[in-house]
């Protein structure tokens, strides 16, 4: 039943998200190999952004792996990963940046990003249940429906936390830029290959969103077939 003709709505949006992973890695590897022409850090420079807005109580992390970075709006930490933190490079510090445009939205009180973190938990739900509950519903016969209902509805609150992590992704990248040019910290040589970075990362999240939505389709004419 899930190996259907359905899986064809997949096809279009799995095909792009594995562009656009690969997109991010290679623009990635190219100007993680480009050192700034100023020589600060990643870390110094996504410092150097949280001070400039006043943030000073706003930590900044290393930790491991490669590109774990991430805003810890609870703790009001930044972490950047091992690869970024103290490297040079183009790559690393539009990704620090961009990190630091969270924090920046956090306290501001951006409202995408208020709306995404309410629905961190429903969405987590969804997206671990939803299959479970419409794969039961199926079985279950006329009863089921209820459950498969049930799941399209949990599902949803995980396309919507995709749809709306796009305008904070986005917001985020265009502080990182707009605060790289007005705390002169890029040339102008610079900002170009970071806004590509951060253009590539973007796909990423705009490749889940489709590929969610195509899925809830899938789940929707799924249960429309049991009537």
């Amino acid at each position: 039943m899930f190996w259907d003709t359905t899986i064809i709505l997949l096809i279009p949006a799995l095909i792009f998200a594995m562009y656009a992973q690969a997109k991010v890695q290679s623009t990635f590897s190219k100007y993680a190999h480009v050192r700034n022409r100023y020589g600060y850090t990643a870390e110094e420079v996504a410092r150097k952004i949280l001070d400039s807005m006043g943030l000073y109580d706003v930590r900044i992390e290393r930790i491991p792996g490669n590109l774990t970075d991430h805003y810890d709006p609870r703790a009001k930490v930044l972490r950047l990963s091992e690869s970024v933190y103290g490297s040079e490079s183009i790559a690393a510090i539009g990704v620090a940046a961009h990190e630091a445009g969270h924090a920046i939205q956090h306290a501001k009180g951006y409202v995408p990003l208020t709306v995404r973190n309410s629905l961190v938990p429903v969405a987590n739900l969804g997206a671990n249940l939803a299959w479970p509950l419409v794969i039961l519903g199926f079985f279950m016969g006329a009863p089921g429906l209820h459950l498969i209902n049930i799941g399209i509805l949990l599902f949803s609150a995980a396309v919507l936390f995709q749809v709306i992590t796009l305008p904070v992704e986005f917001d985020a990248s265009n502080r990182a830029i707009a605060l790289l040019q007005s705390n002169a910290l890029f040339t102008r040589e610079d900002i170009e290959p970071a806004r590509k970075v951060l253009q590539a990362a973007a796909l990423t999240y705009v490749a889940a969103a489709l590929v969610s939505i195509m899925q809830l389709l899938r789940l929707i004419i799924i249960r429309n077939s049991r009537e």
